[in-house]
């Protein structure tokens, strides 16, 4: 990696530091190929994610797991109620990851300790240089992509791995447009002590506003992702802790007791957003960069990073075949990868999310049926666990365990 004061040259450049930029720079880095990345250190993050199992093993794979396993939580069982007051009602039901061979579905996790696990790996891969500052411009040519850093030193790379959030500015420079739409709906996140044990099931009411999801973490302590009108949102969000436990344990019908907040309230507005090309012009996608999706299912971070094992691996393919790494081939493999889990998992959770709004009688009756269905049939019932952890159209070589 050839460095002056002003400039620096590299094979690629990863703009972002989320755990889908962190993923991408150490899978290539890794792989022995000149890697900058672009990013400042994010400020504490009280948020959470829940780890699906191939994104476990993409981690684990790369090093980074046994920095963080001990603070992040099995999920063994994922249990679905029905809690509106419709005159349709879908039956509760429970799955259990025993049943398709897994100890867990994934695993539960902070997001400040996913990232230093993260960026402790990082710090130790000899081709991979980090620069703590921000992208203000990034220029495309046709052989590599200039990147102007605030600090105004400049980046030369052959490719850029946008990994810099819904407002990307490599997505803006590559030319590439988006498409999308808001829900009536804002999703409230915290981090919760309780008394009572969750026994590491994972718990999703569904209510008229949208899910409840309990996520259980370490010791007596689960996440919540509750979503609710903005009206709803704004109301809750002006109680102090003692009144909106309250509020909490009434809606979780008191299934983990008595709750204590702990600090760090999140509030997001609920929106979904697709880039119409996940790659071109020398830039590749990932992440909320790539696609935006509400936060249900346990489908956004698992999506960016199955994102960044994917683009790993396509670009050691091409660098150990001599080939350019940012090549239009490349590029568009990428795009093809990619594009047909994304859309699934989007279309999966829009209809999921509008089911659960619509009062029409129809709608509700056609959900109802399909969890029934799922919990009475067992192959049908084994086949949606398996898709819904280890998509098989789209696992990559890192999420099964293989090192790129």
């Amino acid at each position: 990696m050839a460095a002056r004061t002003d400039r620096l040259t590299a094979e690629l450049a990863v703009v972002g530091g989320g755990p889908a930029g962190l993923t991408a720079a150490i899978a290539l880095a890794s792989a022995g190929i000149e890697t900058v990345l672009i990013a400042r250190r994010p400020a504490t993050d009280h948020r959470t994610t829940a780890l699906l199992a191939g994104s476990v093993t993409a981690l684990d794979t790369l090093g980074a797991w046994a920095r963080c396993r001990d603070d992040a939580a099995p999920l063994e069982v994922m249990r679905i109620v029905d809690a509106t007051a419709r005159l349709i009602r879908a039956p509760e039901v429970s799955f259990s990851a025993a049943e398709i061979g897994l100890d867990a579905f994934g695993h539960n996790i902070e997001n400040r300790h996913l990232l230093a696990a993260l960026d402790a790996q990082a710090s130790e891969l000899a081709s991979l240089q980090r620069i703590e500052d921000e992208a203000s411009a990034v220029e495309i040519g046709d052989a590599g992509v200039s990147i102007t850093l605030k600090a105004g030193r400049t980046i030369a790379a052959r490719l850029v791995i946008g990994a810099d959030g819904r407002r990307s500015i490599c997505r803006t420079a590559a030319g590439i447009e988006t498409k999308g739409f808001r829900y009536p709906q804002t999703a409230l996140t915290f981090n919760l002590a309780h008394t009572r044990p969750h026994h590491f099931i994972s718990t999703e009411f569904h209510t008229e506003s949208g899910p409840f999801t309990l996520v259980p973490l370490p010791g007596v302590r689960s996440s919540l992702v509750w979503v609710v009108e903005p009206g709803e949102a704004e109301r809750l969000g002006a109680l102090h802790d003692a009144a909106l436990a309250n509020e909490i344990e009434q809606q979780s019908h008191s299934i983990l007791g008595k709750i204590e907040i702990e600090p760090g309230r999140g509030v997001f507005p609920l929106a979904m957003e697709t880039a119409r090309s996940f790659a071109a012009n020398r830039v590749a996608l990932v992440g909320e960069a790539a696609h935006l999706i509400p936060p249900i299912g346990a489908q956004g971070l698992n999506l960016g990073l199955r994102d960044a094992a994917t683009i790993g691996e396509l670009v050691v393919e091409a660098r150990r075949d001599g080939g350019d790494v940012g090549a239009p081939e490349v590029l568009a493999r990428y795009d093809a990868a990619r594009r047909a889990d994304v859309k699934s998992r989007t279309f999966a959770v829009d209809v999921l999310n509008r089911s659960l709004l619509s009062d029409f009688l129809p709608v509700q009756g056609a959900r109802g049926l399909g969890l029934y269905l799922i919990d009475r049939i067992g192959p049908l019932r084994r086949a949606v666990l398996r898709e819904g952890v280890a998509p098989s159209a789209s696992q990559p070589r890192l999420m099964r365990g293989e090192a790129l």
